[in-house]
């Protein structure tokens, strides 16, 4: 059995701690400096984590293989599987035309620019994240709002930063699964706690986003709407993550904030006019399609909330279970010895992998796939076609997630990642904050609160048990610090810039716009973690 070793430079925590950061400088040199691809990152990270687990920690060759293959199959399962159907579910849906259908029964309630960016740019796009995630819902809400009249460069902003409530629970929770699987921790318990930091803030968002776009008079006119649409999303939100999970929080809150919105809109309409500038000439106000119409466009998603919903009743469990098989993953289980400071004893650090192929969220998807291929009526061929073009599309993601886990869990068997938890003990009292500051940074390097967080969620634990404090409110925290840093995060700006047809030189200009909301919602939710845990002691 080997055992780690925390301080292998000199017996120097402060130069061990340089040389186990080094794969994490590897890719904020690719991703911000030398703007390689986010695939190409990770694989660079991935290469200079197996350096510096070889030569600086001497782990054995064989073991920290396993280490990488261990991760990489935690990211393609159940992480990818839940990321391809989501995918698949939305192809459907755009595929069989239902997707314009759904933007109409939307973007048709008003004309008001500051409603318009409510119901799309946050509620819309609060849902899409929600099913898709990925970049996704940046792409479709930019796009529409560009359609609607909007400047690329508004357009583009005002979609990042509404991209931020929501992130925490995007793609069907994936964030908060990757969190549970790479820290150990219990995934309602961490879903609680990334609802509890990041509801406070999203009652907010709806107004701040119009504060952006027009100061405090442009809200005065929409406060009533702003106030209820903030509202629902964050009351839903709070409730679905600490009661029921984080599959559907986002799904829900979203659905929660576009109802009322619709509701408000029949019985009120703002008093004064918005204009923004640059604005152009919208398109043609979208026909209506029909209740039924609209309703069997939104199908899709409604199977996706039964399914999911379906699959977290304990009987059903119970069922889909029987086919779980869990086994010690060869040449990494037991191999590696954990040490004091980081537990109070030596033990050996164990690696099983489960393979719930039926009960895995990813599951419950694929059936809403089947289910809405029937009610649509799509021909198997071109069900066939989609999974094959979802299977391409995403190559390069699978490829992305799949080194980024098996970085992240090198590093955890290694101890570099201990290295760095005994770091920043060193903030001592103020950790809470950079706790939060931390995820920030993950996601303004990764692009992705998923990756965020099996960078840094065990590195969050660690640094807790040091400090004596709660480890699942501060593994929470590095998800939620993470959604504030998905709009200054290079791909979330070459997403928005692609879907808005923006001119290459106000794709910096868009940095600079977004930094600045970043760097102060950060802040934000950092003294909320500081507060919770201020309460705890």
């Amino acid at each position: 059995m080997w055992p780690q070793h925390y301080t292998p430079v000199g017996e120097s925590l402060a130069l061990s701690s340089v040389c186990a950061a080094l794969p994490i400088f590897v890719l904020l040199v690719m991703i911000g400096i030398l703007r390689k691809p986010a695939w190409i990152a990770a694989m660079a990270g991935l290469a200079g984590a197996l350096i510096v687990a070889l030569l600086v920690y001497g782990m054995p060759a064989g073991t920290a293989f396993a280490s990488v293959l261990y991760g990489a199959s935690f990211g393609l399962f159940p992480i990818g599987w839940i990321v391809y159907w989501a995918i698949v579910l939305y192809r459907i849906t755009v595929e069989t035309g239902n997707f314009e259908i759904i933007k109409d029964s939307i973007g048709g309630l008003t004309e008001d620019r500051r409603l318009q960016a409510m119901l799309i740019a946050f509620a819309l796009g609060a849902f899409i994240e929600g099913a898709a995630g990925f970049g996704t819902p940046v792409a479709v809400a930019a796009a529409m709002l560009t359609g609607l009249g909007f400047s690329p460069f508004y357009a583009a902003s005002i979609c990042l930063l509404a991209n931020t409530a929501p992130v925490a629970f995007g793609s069907i929770g994936i964030p908060v699964v990757t969190l549970a699987g790479i820290t150990s921790l219990p995934v309602n318990e961490l879903s609680a706690w990334v609802g509890r930091i990041c509801a406070p803030v999203s009652v907010f968002v709806p107004a701040y986003l119009v504060m952006v776009m027009g100061g405090a008079r442009a809200l005065k006119g929409v406060l009533p709407a702003a106030i209820l649409c903030g509202t629902a999303f964050a009351g839903t939100q709070f409730y679905v993550s600490n009661y029921i999970g984080p599959q559907l929080t986002d799904i829900l809150a979203a659905l929660a904030a576009i109802l009322v919105m619709v509701v408000l809109l029949k019985v009120w309409k703002p008093s004064d006019t918005f204009h923004l500038a640059e604005e152009s000439s919208p398109q043609l106000k979208p026909a209506p399609h029909g209740a039924g119409r609209t309703l069997l466009a939104w199908s899709p998603y409604l199977f996706l909330v039964f399914f999911v919903l379906l699959w977290g009743q304990k009987p059903v469990q119970e069922v889909l279970n029987a086919a779980t098989t869990k086994f010690p993953w060869p040449g990494l289980h037991g191999m590696v010895q954990r040490m004091p400071p980081v537990v109070a004893a030596p033990a050996p650090y164990a690696a099983e992998y489960t393979f719930n192929f039926l009960s895995a969220a990813g599951s419950a998807c694929m059936f809403a796939t089947l289910a809405s291929m029937l009610v649509l009526r799509v021909s198997i061929g071109k069900y066939a076609g989609i999974l094959v073009a979802v299977g391409k599309q995403l190559f390069f993601s699978m490829v992305t997630v799949a080194a980024v886990l098996g970085l992240a869990f090198l590093m955890n068997y290694c101890g570099a990642t201990s290295t760095l938890g005994l770091a920043f003990a060193a903030t001592g009292a103020a950790f809470p904050f950079f706790s939060a500051m931390l995820g920030w940074l993950g996601v303004f390097l990764t692009g992705s609160d998923t990756s965020a967080n099996a960078l840094f969620g065990n590195l969050q634990v660690v640094t807790a048990n040091r400090l004596g404090l709660d480890p699942v409110l501060m593994a929470a925290a590095n998800s939620s610090g993470g959604v504030m840093g998905k709009m200054i995060s290079l791909q979330s700006i070459a997403v928005a810039a692609a879907a808005t047809s923006m001119q290459p030189a106000d794709e910096s200009r868009l940095f600079r716009f977004t930094l600045r909301h970043s760097i102060f919602l950060a802040s934000v939710l950092g003294v909320i973690t500081f507060l919770y845990a201020s309460l705890q002691k």
